[in-house]
């Protein structure tokens, strides 16, 4: 619940891949990196998303363990494939017990041992089964919910420990809402067939786990059937996607003496107590009315439901690392949300899951061998011209005021980069890691990660720290310490070496969709709340203020007249901050590029222009497809617009497109100026 921004959606189960194959010719020489995708049967003033990328995706239709295919996946692929070799090489060193090579190469070992899991059964969680089937009362339950946060299966709500908005020098304890176990709380209120269907499935699902884990099937079955009634009445109070991205109104700050005056189901200090969290005098809840409904929740539903719903969350939380039959029926439940075929073979599942728990550890082994300073420096070049692109354009503009945009000016020059990977690396000594089991191993990391999380309450705000890994193919912005990181996999264009790409690949490839993107976080309907320092705090005027929105409002409107699927629309006020930030990665993309040498000589390549080939860069980076199943999620959950629409959303409302393209009144790309979207 971290507040970052990042460039791309992630869906657990999606992954994007490109085939290397299509990059060569018989000669052995490679063919133009943006040419070889185009659909020359589409008119680029139709449909640019295909027209540049439909020569691609004819020829990939999506595998049948992924949800979605596309370029992402060429660098995740690839890079899955290098961390099993860095994994395989530590489970042979025979590394002194400790260092990293002892961490990844046992951890490995116990997540590719099959017959020892299968034999275990649920053994290894047996101790924390116990403990719920002990829970005798409210107060008990509380705790024992304490203690499974803790071990990395979070119940009834979120929490977190995260800079305070409001001061982003120290580190603040908030309390999120949470505890349902579907992916959004539309899930459990829409009436089309196929959210009903999953609500069915749901209720299935729960009572197959509960049934494996040794309840009568009948009990099961009331059991999975109440748990579905507590989750959809949490949901009830939950606030919707758009509404989470009001800073201000999910910033209610209490004193901890205040926090239970609103209920008296839940012992807090007991709570805290038994996470570890000492010596806080306040916490910020996000959603207080989410809490009041929880704590009437914990007094009218039947203790015994409870129990059934933490046993169930604990058993599917860790269920990738249990015999195959809990696994099983996951991945069944979870293609609902994915539409994947089959389930993704074992090695990819443990490289998945040894990155979700020390993958910063394994960055340190992947960026020795796969990233050099030239690429490097390349890219800190660049977010340098980005960030004077923005610095012209502000001062450019006609309804911006003199005194907003001196703030402005102050937050972009310090808006810190962070590129390829960390200065300072964590220090993973006291992760124990050992060959006890893989889900022993998977509980300690998770005590490890919450142990050193509270740990960062009342000291000072570490900000060198990173919260993506180098290989990572994502970015994001940080409000809070007003930055940018830029992982190295982020700038991976597969089957080409970093020196192969022409400026205007790489501009709009990487200057535009990831830099100039982040960037403009940081001036988003959200990002543009926090102040130089990181701080929620007002430094518009109000005249600014109120003309921002209303042009902000103007995209709202052009997203939400797009629907990819039948009765599925694109919410424009949930998606605002990721448009904002596309378009505005792409006018400060274009404008840093127009002042590199290839583009002032005008050379085309491949029978491309540079200013084409910028566009088409750009599109390089959404290049994919996805089933409807993962594509009908990303609708309810996800704040980033479909690929195809985060190209050609955005496309309309730039001047050059037009240019470059001939695009015309009467073509499906144009849109009206006056209907064009003009923020920064």
């Amino acid at each position: 619940m971290k507040k970052i921004f990042s460039c791309l959606f992630i869906i657990a189960s999606t992954t994007i891949i490109f085939s290397c194959k299509q990059m060569g010719k018989g000669s052995g020489e490679k063919p133009d990196a943006l040419a070889i995708n185009i659909d020359t049967s589409v008119n680029p003033a139709d449909d640019f998303f295909q027209y540049a990328n439909g020569g691609w995706i004819k020829k990939n239709p999506i595998p049948a363990e992924q949800s979605s295919w596309g370029i992402g996946n060429l660098v995740i692929e690839e890079n899955l494939k290098r961390l099993r070799e860095i994994s395989e090489s530590a489970a042979r060193s025979n590394a002194a017990t400790g260092s990293p090579d002892q961490k990844i190469g046992d951890f490995w070992k116990m997540a590719m041992d099959s017959a020892k899991i299968e034999a275990d059964g649920l053994k290894p969680l047996q101790l924390w089964i116990n403990t719920v089937d002990a829970v005798k009362d409210v107060k008990m339950l509380v705790s024992t919910v304490a203690g499974l946060k803790k071990i990395g299966s979070s119940t009834l709500f979120s929490n977190y420990i995260t800079q305070d908005d409001k001061n982003s020098d120290v580190m603040a304890y908030k309390l999120w809402q949470g505890g349902i176990g579907l992916p959004e709380r539309e899930y459990y209120f829409k009436t089309d067939s196929a959210t009903i269907n999953i609500r069915n499935e749901y209720v299935k699902y729960i009572s197959r786990i509960l049934i494996m884990a040794g309840d009568d099937t009948a009990v099961a079955a009331t059991s999975a059937k109440n748990i579905l009634a507590l989750e959809s009445k949490l949901a009830a109070s939950s606030r919707k996607l758009a509404d989470l991205r009001d800073p201000y109104r999910n910033y209610n700050k209490l004193a901890i003496t205040d926090l239970g005056k609103s209920g008296s189901n839940i012992d807090w200090p007991a709570f805290f107590n038994a996470s570890g969290i000492t010596g806080i005098d306040s916490v910020i809840v996000g959603q207080p009315e989410f809490f009041s409904t929880l704590d009437k929740l914990l007094k009218t539903v039947p203790l015994r439901d409870w129990k059934s719903y933490l046993k169930f969350n604990l058993i599917s939380d860790f269920s990738g690392a249990l015999p195959d039959k809990f696994g099983v029926a996951a991945f069944e439940f979870n293609k609902l949300f994915s539409g994947a075929k089959e389930r993704k073979p074992r090695w990819k599942r443990s490289i998945q899951s040894s990155e979700n728990v020390m993958g910063e550890m394994l960055g340190q082994l992947y960026v020795k061998e796969f990233f050099n300073e030239k690429a490097k420096k390349r890219y800190e070049d660049m977010v340098e011209a980005v960030r004077a692109a923005l610095k012209t354009r502000i001062e450019q503009l006609n309804w911006m005021g003199d005194s907003t945009k001196q703030k402005a000016y102050s937050k972009l020059a310090t808006i810190k980069k962070k590129v390829g990977y960390p200065d300072k690396w964590k220090d993973f000594t006291a992760m124990e890691i050992g060959k006890e089991s893989y889900l022993q191993n998977l509980i300690n990391a998770n005590l490890w990660w919450h142990n050193y999380t509270v740990n960062k309450l009342g000291k000072p705000v570490d900000r060198e720290e990173w919260d993506m890994y180098p290989q990572t193919y994502n970015a994001y912005y940080n409000p809070s310490n007003n930055e940018i990181v830029l992982p190295a996999g982020i700038f991976t264009v597969p089957g080409y070496r970093d020196e192969e790409l022409d400026d205007a690949t790489v501009y709009g490839y990487a200057g535009a969709s990831t830099i100039g993107h982040e960037i403009t976080h940081g001036f988003d309907d959200e990002g543009r709340q926090f102040d130089a320092k990181g701080n929620l705090v007002s430094w518009w005027t109000k005249k600014d203020e109120e003309l921002f929105t209303k042009k902000a409002d103007v995209m709202v409107q052009q997203f939400n007249e797009y629907e990819p699927l039948p009765g599925y629309k694109i919410n424009g006020k949930a998606t605002l901050g990721e448009n904002i930030a596309d378009l505005g990665g792409i006018l400060l993309g274009l404008e840093a590029y127009k002042k590199t040498e290839e583009y002032k000589t005008d050379k085309p390549v491949a029978g491309l222009t540079p200013l084409q080939r910028y566009f088409l860069g750009y599109s390089l980076g959404w290049l994919g497809h996805s089933r409807d199943e993962s594509l009908r999620n990303q609708l309810l959950t996800d704040v980033h617009s479909p690929a195809k629409y985060r190209v050609n959303g955005p496309f309309v409302d730039v001047d050059d497109f037009y240019t470059a393209f001939n695009i015309k009144p009467g073509d499906k790309m144009y849109r009206a100026d006056s209907l064009r979207v003009k923020i920064w």
